[in-house]
């Protein structure tokens, strides 16, 4: 018959208030206490979320505004996939006030809540994962694949674009199902529970499907991808090329470092899981303040990406200037005219972002 067992982790990943002193479903008859680890959560995650919300919130919602107002219309496919990438973070910022207060205050929003906000992380992850992959082979088509890329039309480019973000969105959602379906209030506290078979199967399950097709596949795409692309520009020498890439490798770049430790984690956990490989209380505790900090480390990338725009992105920069000088009515300053070498053919501009 099966059961239900509590995870350890809340919000796809290891959250100190569901841990309760052992024993415990996934470890029978071991005693250790986790208030230390507790008491970390309670003091590192709250100021930390709403520092990531408020950043996030500005960077992200000024992204779309210099999409709505400056540019007036997406271009291109990577300004689609891009502007697709700053909804999924500024969705997954919207989760981030009720998971401060559960740090510091328990879960006191309710079970659909729970569920929602459980699963937007992993929508996030995943959206974010899938239209960089979009990018990268949009990138490939664009430099290695340049006839095909001119035999298409803008429109023809852009409704594909459309589509791709559509499968995106749709695959997200499949693959965050199983936090929507295991998330529970229990405990005073919003956590995923499994349902308890031999060796945790279901999470074992769960957690290998979500990390080989929400991350390694993904990630194997991208190392194809732009492991040709930068052969063919370093046989090319083309230093243009170079710089206008140079956003969309520091994006991908980002992403991968902060997803990676909390990657790894989730492999840990689910041979842990599987095997109860840690049985020392101290190593545990370890293992559970470790897996704050890379879910945090994990979380900053949404508030990241406006700022390797500013620093990174010419184009996006000129933009905001733009932008800064219409709302102080100045008159806007001279910019180059020069088109970038991935020009509106739809190899596209976004690169010089």
């Amino acid at each position: 018959m099966t059961t239900m067992a509590d995870d350890d982790y809340s919000s796809s990943t290891t959250d100190a208030n569901n841990y309760s002193d052992y024993p415990d479903a996934d470890f029978p008859g071991f005693l250790c206490n986790k208030d230390s680890v507790r008491e970390f959560r309670r003091s590192y995650e709250p100021p930390l979320y709403w520092i990531i919300f408020v950043l996030g919130a500005v960077g992200n919602l000024l992204v779309v505004w210099i999409y709505m107002t400056v540019r007036n219309r997406l271009k291109t496919m990577t300004d689609m996939y891009l502007l697709n990438l700053t909804v999924a973070d500024l969705l997954f910022l919207c989760t981030l006030p009720f998971w401060a207060t559960d740090s510091s205050q328990n879960w006191v929003f309710g079970q659909a809540i729970c569920k929602s906000v459980s699963a937007l992380y992993k929508i996030n992850f995943f959206a974010c994962m899938l239209l960089l992959t979009c990018i990268s082979i949009d990138r490939y088509v664009a430099i290695v694949r340049v006839t095909e890329a001119y035999n298409q039309t803008r429109r023809a480019r852009l409704q594909t674009s459309k589509m791709a973000c559509c499968a995106v969105w749709l695959a997200s959602c499949i693959l965050a199902l199983p936090e929507f379906i295991f998330a529970q209030v229990k405990d005073d506290s919003c956590k995923l529970v499994y349902w308890q078979n031999t060796n945790n199967q279901t999470k074992v399950l769960v957690l290998s499907l979500q990390i080989c097709i929400g991350f390694c596949v993904p990630l194997l795409v991208m190392a194809c991808c732009y492991s040709v692309i930068i052969r063919n520009l370093l046989q090319a020498r083309s230093f243009e090329k170079h710089k206008a890439l140079r956003v969309i490798f520091a994006v991908v770049a980002v992403f991968i470092l902060s997803q990676l430790p909390y990657s790894v984690h989730l492999v840990l956990e689910a041979v842990q899981a599987n095997n109860h490989t840690m049985t020392d209380c101290e190593q545990l505790q370890s293992f559970d303040i470790t897996g704050q900090v890379v879910k945090s480390l994990a979380y900053t990338h949404c508030c990241l990406n406006p700022f390797l725009y500013v620093f990174i992105g010419v184009r996006f920069r000129n933009d905001l200037l733009k932008a800064l000088h219409r709302i102080t009515c100045r008159p806007t300053p001279a910019t180059s005219k020069r088109p970038s070498v991935l020009s509106d053919t739809d190899t596209t501009p976004a690169f010089s972002f």
